[in-house]
């Protein structure tokens, strides 16, 4: 509820949104809900939640029941109503309804079990459309759906290391260290990544640390450690100060460009808790 009244001016801009694709809950006529960056049903409904909002407002509960009623009987979610189901629509559509509290709902039993079986040889989920051509780097997961697999993934009963997880979080950690870019969608580690971005909407640094940081496969490994220095290199009084946001999210006060943002910095707070648990690496204080 005071996560509610602080960041109420937020939650009304982005409820004023709602109808602007044409349907209720920031979706299209015709059913999509991946329409409309950054105001789409999916991005809302993660926002929302961050913000907050409790799932059981009319308007969350209808915004999750309209996802729900995207799930196949195969469990692949379709967010619009014609074209390919890739990966990354399952995935996205699963993370937002396990931010609403699905998570553990039985209607996302298959849908889970779809993502594990197809998940890629080295570790993550590649989706097979090759907007870029195909070379040698499309042979690869793509590195961003798979970061938000796992922040899904984290939500559930599934035991967070085990496999495919365990080799997930490898893949990520291993492409710290190449940076190249991967999957057919071109996933790599250069100057937009590191600039750490909020709301968890893109593959980048601050995310890259927060979700790893559920998984004790990744807490004590030095690369995972490398990040998290890197960005704590980026803050300004023990506070995150956000550096890339959406254009069209300039109305909203919780993650403006060059301002600490106390929203991202109780997310930072979180990899720092989970830090602390009893088999986390000693780390020094921050400004240590």
């Amino acid at each position: 509820m005071a996560e509610t009244q602080r960041y109420g001016s937020d939650i009304d801009v982005i409820l004023a949104r709602r109808h602007d694709n044409g349907a209720d809950y920031w979706a299209t006529p015709d059913g999509r809900i991946s329409k409309g960056s950054p105001f789409t049903t999916l991005d809302c409904a993660l926002m929302l939640a961050d913000l907050g909002m409790d799932p059981a407002e009319p308007v969350l509960q209808g915004t999750a029941d309209l996802i729900l009623s995207t799930v196949r009987p195969d469990g692949r979610i379709r967010v619009s109503p014609q074209g390919a189901i890739y990966p990354c629509h399952t995935i996205n559509a699963l993370r937002a309804l396990c931010h609403l509290g699905f998570a553990a709902d039985t209607r996302l039993a298959k849908t889970l079990d779809q993502l594990m079986q197809i998940e890629h040889g080295d570790g993550g989920w590649r989706c097979q459309k090759f907007s870029y051509g195909r070379g040698p780097e499309t042979q690869f997961s793509n590195p961003g759906p798979t970061l938000a697999a796992l922040d899904a993934f984290r939500l559930t009963g599934l035991r967070r290391d085990s496999e495919p997880l365990g080799h997930a979080v490898e893949f990520l950690l291993e492409h710290w260290v190449t940076r190249v870019p991967l999957g057919p969608c071109h996933f790599g580690i250069g100057t937009l990544f590191m600039q750490v971005t909020y709301p968890f909407a893109s593959y980048n640094l601050f995310f890259y640390v927060y979700a790893l940081s559920f998984y004790e496969r990744a807490r004590g490994d030095p690369r995972f450690l490398e990040a998290l220095e890197a960005l704590e290199s980026t803050m300004a009084g023990g506070e995150v100060v956000v550096q890339r946001r959406h254009p069209r999210l300039a109305a909203l006060s919780f993650c403006r460009v060059g301002e600490p943002s106390a929203l991202a910095t109780e997310r930072y707070r979180e990899i720092r808790r989970n830090l602390d648990g009893p088999l986390a690496p000693r780390l020094p204080s921050l400004g240590a």
